[in-house]
């Protein structure tokens, strides 16, 4: 159950990232803008998809958003501050246009590291019944009416 919220919450932090990534360095975007923006972004995205999931269960907006927020957020906090620190650390990646292999190299690196340092993280809050294990319950509830 880990791995498969560690990958949904990748899913978003992944969107969220390329998309931010994408659009400042296009926009010519100094490193805070572009990492302000992929962060917003990823959250966005991470919250959203699980608002998506759980709102096909029949689960209202409000309560999906109660919901997401609950089980992605340190998830999501954990992979960010990552995948940033990744990425600062990586020789001219912050800097590397969207046509070189370094941009894309580095990018997929620190999502991977970043996934490998929420796992733990997921498979904590799931033990005490917090996380995912939270949207997991909602799922199983919804799908019971």
């Amino acid at each position: 159950m880990a791995a498969m919220a560690t990958s949904h919450c990748l899913a978003g932090c992944s969107i969220g990232e390329v998309l931010g990534m994408v659009l400042s360095t296009w926009w010519g975007w100094g490193n805070v803008g572009s990492i302000v923006l992929s962060i917003v972004l990823a959250f966005v995205f991470g919250y959203s998809l699980t608002i998506l999931g759980l709102a096909r269960q029949g689960i209202g907006l409000r309560d999906a958003s109660r919901l997401a927020l609950a089980s992605d957020s340190v998830s999501i906090a954990t992979m960010e501050v990552v995948d940033n620190v990744v990425e600062l650390l990586v020789p001219g990646a912050m800097s590397a246009a969207l046509s070189t292999w370094l941009f894309w190299w580095s990018l997929a690196l620190s999502l991977a590291i970043a996934f490998v340092a929420a796992l733990p993280v997921n498979r904590l809050l799931i033990a005490k019944g917090r996380g995912h294990a939270v949207v997991h319950a909602a799922h199983s509830g919804a799908a019971a009416h």
